[in-house]
């Protein structure tokens, strides 16, 4: 067709839309490990990836022996391709889905189980290698290369925050230094004005000569199907704007002759082919979604929108234009908003919280302090993608050193940051303060009840909406029972300390490849009621026969090293799991007069303090604001009395609870 409009990219993505995936971090780890031990092969270490499909198949018929995937792939190969492909682009496998340097940096963090932090950041040693890593990464966007994290970095140091809808839609639209710095004016100037974020979509898509041209074409020529399909400007193909023709007719009808075709125009948007933009136009134009409201009201359902209202037909075609546009963009810039969002936050220092998008407090002041550098390498592709390099070997302006940071960070607190203990405990502080009001606004003593009873009923759907999906559901139990138990310990503690969990940037939970420990540890300062001493609380899902199999010498083991490395400290457990097996509270019970020993035998504890509970109890603590001074008393009574063990539980552990409920 002459005067034939290209479709030309105006956005960049981190990953692929084709590979979504619950408990991000830990999925990324064990398929690095995964990917290694099948390279290692010896049939495979020679093979080419790119253009094998029988290779790529056979690698997903080895996720598939290893339970890393469920179900038969209609095609294996594709199915390879897009779970090896996010890893490729941010450079822990190169394009034969060879280990990287970076990657096998990062199998290495895996497996050591050590994920504390050893950089500038303050932040765990894999999600230092992320940052660097998404450092690196660039697109190429239309030709022109851009590094998307880099971008972002610089947007968010000028504006401070993103909404949700800035980092959707407006963020990566940021394809060249030209646009970013127009998205970021657009950005501070619709804050205190009349300036959508759609107006700047708008305003970035009218800038690009396609689009102009497009429109020029749809004011000039005579509008025929092919025609709207040419400035329809479809990424895939143009026969998928074919609907896009009757609509525009319709909406013409209804303008100029006043026609009451609203039903059909109303059954036109269903044939979209994209069914988020058909439900854009639906939302945009009527006032009902309902089709007999539709076909009773005719006209009057219509919202007030300009278009009904245009005075000439270049004005309908240029409003029909910019809504066809729109609502596209936005449909596509939707589609990529998790994608970014999980690959940015691996990096442990970016916040989405409050329906914003920020910096946490030490990279914040990192940021800032070396923002005007950032320009020079976000448009640039770097060879270092592969490689574990520290961050002056990927620019020079990224490199500063702990005094500068601490001074910034004296400057954003209002605070003397003299050395590095001083700038921890201010980091700490401020963790804190957050994670107090995280529990605040979403884990309140009714919600916390709630998920205590959605993993007796594993209700694991609803867990994760009201948690995370970055963690399995193991994790959260911990997570929430380390959190329920703050509440009780009336939030004294060093809670994010004693969950001994990984906890992303925002505080809540993920899951790694190798698991690690599971215990919450708790230390208590002398009170009224108790001395000093330290509660071990061990947590399982586990029922039945597995519950005893895999609880009853881990949780005696765990006591008992703690004891014995720790002579002169009083110590004992809580197990704490949705239902009790009777022979683990019996095992758990005898363990009172049973000598524990070191490995060499040459050391011993006389008997261990481990009581049980169920969550059922955990609910009522909760429920009735039953706090730790109380608690401990009950369970310390508890431990010193006898009986055989269901008739115990029931009689020390139940019906004391409920003596606590509002009785004493």
């Amino acid at each position: 067709m002459a005067n034939e409009i290209g479709f030309r990219s105006y956005c960049w993505a981190i990953g692929t839309t084709s590979y979504r995936t619950d408990n991000f971090n830990m999925s990324i780890e064990l398929q690095m490990s995964l990917l290694k031990e099948f390279r290692e092969l010896p049939e495979n270490k020679k093979q080419a990836w790119t253009g094998n499909r029988i290779f790529q198949a056979e690698y997903y018929e080895f996720l598939k022996s290893r339970k890393f995937v469920k179900g038969d792939a209609p095609r294996p190969d594709k199915d390879a391709r897009e779970k090896t492909s996010g890893l490729r682009d941010i450079g822990l496998l190169d394009h034969e889905r060879n280990i990287t340097e970076a990657g096998a940096e990062l199998i290495r963090i895996a497996q050591s189980e050590d994920f504390s932090s050893d950089n500038l950041l303050e932040i765990p040693k894999d999600s230092y290698l992320y940052f660097r890593q998404l450092l690196k990464t660039s697109n190429d966007v239309d030709g022109k290369n851009v590094r998307p994290f880099v971008v972002f970095l610089y947007v968010v140091s000028k504006v401070e925050y993103l909404t949700y809808e800035e980092f959707t839609y407006l963020l990566p639209l940021c394809v060249d230094q030209v646009t970013t710095e127009q998205v970021i004016e657009r950005i501070l100037y619709s804050r205190n004005r009349n300036l959508t974020y759609e107006d700047i979509i708008l305003s970035v898509l009218m800038g690009m000569d396609n689009y102009q041209r497009a429109l020029r074409l749809l004011q000039t020529e005579e509008v025929t199907e092919s025609l709207i399909c040419n400035i329809g400007i479809n990424r895939k193909s143009a026969q998928y704007d074919k609907p896009y023709y009757q609509l525009y007719t319709i909406l013409k009808r209804i303008v100029f002759t006043a026609e009451d075709a609203a039903l059909e125009f109303y059954e036109a948007t269903r044939k979209l082919t994209n069914s988020k933009v058909g439900g854009a136009w639906r939302k945009y134009f009527f006032s009902s979604n309902a089709r007999s409201v539709i076909k009773r009201k005719g006209l009057s359902v219509l919202n007030h929108v300009p278009i009904l209202m245009a005075a000439s037909e270049m004005e309908f075609k240029e409003e029909f234009f910019q809504i066809m546009h729109l609502f596209k963009a936005k449909a596509t810039l939707s589609d990529y908003f998790d994608l970014n969002r999980r690959y940015f936050k691996i990096t442990d220092i970016v916040l989405f919280e409050d329906h914003k998008v920020k910096l946490d407090i030490l990279p914040k002041c990192y940021i800032d302090t070396i923002a005007d550098g950032l320009p020079a390498l976000a448009f640039e592709r770097t060879d270092l993608l592969p490689d574990n390099v520290e961050l002056e070997q990927i620019h020079p302006c990224l490199a500063i050193d702990s005094a500068q940071l601490y001074q910034k960070l004296g400057q954003v607190l209002g605070k003397n940051v003299i050395n590095k203990a001083a700038a921890q405990k201010m980091v700490k502080d401020e963790r804190y303060a957050r994670f107090n009001k995280l529990i605040d606004e979403r884990f309140d003593k009714d919600t916390l009840i709630r998920l205590l009873g959605c993993f007796e009923n594993r209700s694991d759907d609803e867990i994760r909406a009201l948690v995370t999906d970055n963690a399995d559901i193991p994790t959260i139990f911990e997570y929430i029972l380390g959190i329920a138990w703050y509440i009780i310990s009336g939030r004294e503690g060093d809670v994010l300390d004693n969950m001994n969990l990984s906890l992303e940037a925002d505080l809540l939970p993920k899951t790694h490849a190798g698991g690690g420990e599971a215990d919450l540890v708790w230390k208590y300062k002398k009170a009224d009621v108790y001395s000093p001493h330290t509660l071990l609380i061990e947590a399982t899902l586990a029922d039945g026969s597995n519950q005893r199999r895999m609880e009853m010498e881990p949780v005696s083991r765990h006591l008992g090293e703690y004891s014995l490395a720790h002579p002169n400290e009083e110590a004992y457990c809580i197990f704490i799991t949705t239902y009790l097996n009777t022979n683990v509270i019996s095992d758990f019970r005898a363990r009172r007069h049973i000598e524990y020993y070191n490995p060499a035998g040459t050391e011993y504890i006389l008997g261990m303090k481990i009581l049980p509970i169920q969550t059922s109890e955990l609910k009522a603590l909760l429920r009735f604001d039953i706090k730790y001074p109380q608690i401990y008393k009950m369970l310390d009574e508890a431990h010193n009395s006898s009986g055989a063990p269901k008739e115990w539980y029931e009689t020390n552990i139940v019906r004391r609870m409920n003596f606590y409920n509002g009785e004493e």
